[in-house]
């Protein structure tokens, strides 16, 4: 349960209901996510993360596709049930299936565990270093 009550779409000040119209246009939601009514409490705040969010994970060098799975194995390494699920649905929607989404997630599992063996085990990188390029 959230610790905030979210701004419905219904009870927002006008400023609020223009970014939850190019939210919903932009993603072609029939309602905005959850995390952005939680901000709008904070209208300034959800302006500029919206407006991250359209950099971010708008047209680029990298496919959208690729920024979806990169906000999946991200988050699932955060522990944010929250985007793992929000970001799943958008790869669902991209045409992932369980496969793909199972293989998205032993590459996570492989590289959260050698992350913490070579951490552990305090590794120096020698592969792309200038030495040895």
């Amino acid at each position: 349960m959230s610790t905030v009550a979210l701004v419905e779409e219904s009870a927002a000040p006008a400023e609020v209901a223009a970014i939850y119209a190019d939210i919903r246009a932009t993603f072609g939601l029939p309602v905005v996510p959850a995390m952005f009514r939680a901000m709008a409490h904070h209208p300034a705040y959800l302006k500029a993360s919206w407006e991250r969010v359209k950099v971010v994970m708008g047209p680029g060098l990298i496919a959208r596709k690729t920024k979806e799975m990169i906000a999946v194995a991200v988050s699932a390494a955060n522990g944010c049930d929250y985007c793992v699920q929000a970001h799943t649905a958008a790869l669902r929607s991209m045409g992932s299936q369980d496969a793909e989404i199972v293989e998205l997630m032993a590459v996570v599992d492989l590289f959260s565990g050698f992350n913490k063996m070579l951490d552990g085990l305090q590794v120096a990188a020698d592969i792309g270093t200038a030495r040895h390029q």
